[in-house]
């Protein structure tokens, strides 16, 4: 592809122009085709951050994004419980689950092949041993299938709602002592990069709250769901009215925290080889706990 900047490009940088004119193609893609020399500004190698002046004609050779693949990689895990069949990790906030996008290294999967070797193969090379997931910022306990037949018989459990997936949450606001919310949930057609209830069509989402602790201006809750859609918890809350503390993408206002207050406290399931009752408990991460003490004192 051939583009030219016109003299309104004049003090872009090379990656923002590109993204403006090929918007088709996310920032990191295209950085990554600059890297590799697929982008010449008038036929020369430049950089992402080349300041144009106008008038420049600007090449593009586009390439197919490189296939992703978990890779082993050393990094700190906290386990919560563990055998041959499954593992509970404590996630931390701010540790992605599998590569995508954007991240192909610091995975949750990544640490778990390091330590733990073959994962179970269902999902593929990307996301080996993933059976469900957490948002980046929630932080808590997470199973991980170690074998294939493993991972279908917790995959059923999922499926038929019978794992107990309990979380802690702080809100915004007075809520009732209890309740249930169960409006569809859908991907935003405006902001991609949200969920949404406003719309008729969506899926099927299930979120039921207890409050534990009343504050002023804060409500510390008990949360379980029923399903596993994304942001279902964060959405399905801030359609209350009562966003998640530090959740600024549904709405809560800047917080000092760095994350949002989301934990994922317990997982109840089955062994899929003994049929046995398994329950895990993750305890609420420092940083959390902390603001939960400022509040209460």
């Amino acid at each position: 592809m051939e583009l030219t900047a016109s003299p309104a490009d004049s003090g872009k940088r090379l990656d923002s122009f590109l993204h403006e004119r090929l918007a088709e193609f996310s920032r990191a893609r295209l950085q990554s085709w600059i890297k590799a020399g697929r982008v010449q500004v008038n036929d020369a190698d430049s950089r992402a951050s080349y300041i144009l002046r106008g008038g420049e004609t600007i090449q593009v050779a586009p390439a197919g994004p490189a296939p992703l693949k978990a890779e082993a990689e050393d990094l700190p895990l906290r386990i919560l419980y563990e055998d041959s069949d499954v593992i509970v990790v404590d996630k931390p906030a701010g540790m992605v689950v599998h590569a995508g996008a954007g991240h192909t290294s610091g995975t949750l999967v990544n640490a778990l092949l390091h330590r733990f070797g073959p994962l179970s193969a269902v999902n593929g090379e990307l996301r080996p041993g993933i059976v469900h997931r957490l948002d980046r910022e929630t932080s808590g306990a997470l199973v991980v299938a170690r074998t294939d037949r493993a991972h279908h018989a917790l995959a059923a459990q999922f499926q038929a709602r019978e794992v107990e997936k309990v979380y802690l949450a702080l809100v915004h606001g007075r809520t009732k002592p209890q309740g249930r919310i169960t409006t569809p949930v859908t991907r935003d057609p405006v902001r991609r990069t949200r969920m949404t209830t406003k719309l008729a069509s969506g899926r099927t989402a299930l979120t039921e709250y207890r409050l534990l602790e009343a504050f002023d201006r804060f409500s510390y809750l008990e949360v379980r769901i029923g399903t596993g859609r994304t942001h279902q918890i964060r959405v399905h809350l801030a359609s209350l009215r009562h966003p998640i503390f530090g959740d600024r993408l549904y709405g809560a206002p800047r917080s000092d925290l760095g994350r949002f207050f989301l934990h994922a406290h317990r997982l109840q399931f089955r062994s899929p080889s003994t049929g046995e009752i398994i329950r895990v408990e993750s305890p609420l991460a420092p940083e959390l706990a902390a603001v939960l003490e400022s509040l209460q004192h």
